[in-house]
């Protein structure tokens, strides 16, 4: 009886025996090390020096993988080993092994088994380069099935549950994570190359800071503490330019309370740098290298992604919000902006106007987000800069000179979809102070994600902060643009997923 035609807890039961057995016959089907002296990339390459079929390279290869494919022809078997450099086939014959070796292969041997091989490569009559396979050990007995070879995990939560499973069977998922690796790579080359320091900064915050949004809460227990999770890293790299590192950057984690959605996941990658005696306009430069950079090492420089065609060659197309507010809202942002914060009865007024509902509750930051998303999200098509945004949400940009209701911020996006955020960094500690005493307002008000006034934070910059440009850029934004993936959770490795039922 096959494989196919078994249940997964009798296929389980017999290679579990299998194991056994093969103990009992002295086999260990977990030894402690192989020698592996070529990956299965090489057996191509060599072969690619064969002029014709049945020739034997001189050479011999020594390699190690899993087996994805397995052809029993009665006196000879062909198979398929895989790493991470790609596939090799394996030829093994009953007449050129060791009787023990044979049956090894015949009796143990099945698809998701690591085996490691050596011998000869040569060309079959069908023209693939393949390994005529000398020496044979098992490495490591695989004891659930492997996904259906043509088809894989075609049930994208059980993907996302079972990424082991999603990387071995689906070459698509695999490249998206390498090119992950290689974006973040090419992060790292652009900053370094511009003498930027890269540093790391504390997880476990007594208070989150440097965002709008809620953090997740913990507890030390030998501090007898309550923690949180950052939610940005802004502050403590802020600190540290004030400290005279002119030029810091953190790829790490944050964490932020929120929902769940293609675009978001409680926990993400972020990259933030600042540079001091820079401003946004330079940041604006920066990410324009970096996503260049970046297309380059995923071998891009026009993409499909949410069924738009995506031009990622600079200059990129630069928006001023005020222009593009009047033009789409049919009046001034003025007339929703009062001094630092917002004009709410103008607010209000114009989400009616624009037939939106707006409760009583419903903050005003968030009110502002939704008509920006209905009336200016679909002109953000190609890469485009966003320029100049209401000081009200953005409490750590300094002031566009000539107005106290805009700040020197701009948002990048691309199909709608913001990838970076960028400002010309707040230096005055008092503005500073006074801003975030507003944003505590804000929160007591019930706007759960406004900022909160971090001390430590206020009293570095009245140390004296340099002028400075910063810039947020989402990892997985970036990585979703470049592979042309609508859903976060297809970038990355093991997303948040809420708790499957038990029976």
């Amino acid at each position: 009886m096959s494989d196919a035609g078994r249940g997964l807890e009798e296929l389980i039961a017999l290679k579990k025996a299998k194991i056994a057995d093969m103990r009992a016959r002295g086999i260990d089907p977990f030894p402690p090390r192989t020698v592996r002296g070529n990956d299965c990339s090489s057996v191509k390459a060599l072969g690619a020096a064969l002029t014709g079929p049945m020739q034997h390279s001189t050479q011999k290869v020594a390699i190690a993988g899993r087996l994805v494919e397995l052809r029993d022809m009665g006196k000879s078997i062909f198979g398929r080993l895989a790493d991470l450099s790609g596939s090799a086939q394996v030829y093994f014959k009953k007449d050129a092994l060791p009787e023990d070796a044979f049956a090894l292969v015949k009796k143990d041997l099945h698809a998701g088994d690591f085996l490691a091989v050596s011998g000869a490569v040569f060309i079959t009559k069908t023209g693939e380069p393949t390994v005529a396979v000398e020496s044979a050990t098992m490495l490591a007995k695989a004891v659930r099935p492997l996904p259906e070879k043509w088809h894989g995990l075609t049930d994208t939560e059980l993907r996302y549950r079972q990424r082991h499973l999603d990387l071995v069977s689906t070459p698509e998922s695999r490249e998206v994570f390498i090119k992950r690796a290689k974006i973040v790579s090419a992060v790292r080359r652009v900053l370094d190359a511009r003498g930027y320091i890269e540093v790391e900064t504390p997880v476990l915050l007594g208070q989150a800071g440097g965002a709008s949004a809620r953090p997740f809460h913990t507890h030390h227990n030998a501090l007898d503490q309550d923690m949180v999770l950052r939610i940005a890293t802004e502050l403590y790299l802020k600190k540290l330019v004030i400290g005279g590192l002119d030029r810091v950057y953190e790829i790490g984690r944050v964490f932020r309370n929120e929902g769940l959605d293609t675009r978001h996941n409680p926990e993400f990658t972020m990259l933030e740098a600042y540079e001091a005696y820079s401003d946004y306009e330079g940041m604006a430069a920066l990410f324009e290298a970096l996503l260049t950079e970046c297309a380059a090492a995923c071998g891009v420089s026009e993409v499909e992604w949410r069924g738009n065609k995506i031009s990622l060659k600079p200059p990129f197309r630069r928006l001023y919000l005020p222009e593009v507010w009047k033009d789409r809202c049919g009046e001034p942002i003025e007339n929703v902006l009062e001094g630092k914060g917002f004009n709410r009865p103008g607010l209000l007024r114009l989400a009616e106007k624009l037939g939106m509902h707006a409760g009583e509750k419903t903050p005003s930051a968030k009110l502002f987000d939704r008509i920006l998303e209905a009336k200016i999200e679909d002109l953000l098509l190609q890469p485009t800069f966003l320029f100049d945004h209401p000081t009200a949400i953005t409490p750590l940009a300094k002031l566009k000179p000539g107005t106290e209701s805009l700040v020197e911020r701009f948002e990048c996006f691309a199909a709608g979809i913001e990838l970076s955020n960028a400002y010309s960094e707040l230096n005055d500690p008092q503005d500073q102070r006074d801003r975030l005493t507003e944003q505590m307002k804000q929160k007591a008000a019930g706007d759960a994600e406004a900022d909160l006034l971090d001390e430590d934070f206020i009293q570095a910059m009245e140390a004296g902060m340099p002028p400075m440009g910063g810039i947020g850029v989402g990892i997985e934004r970036v990585t979703m643009l470049l592979t042309g993936r609508d859903s976060i959770r297809d970038v990355i490795l093991f997303p948040t997923l809420k708790r499957e039922k038990t029976a």
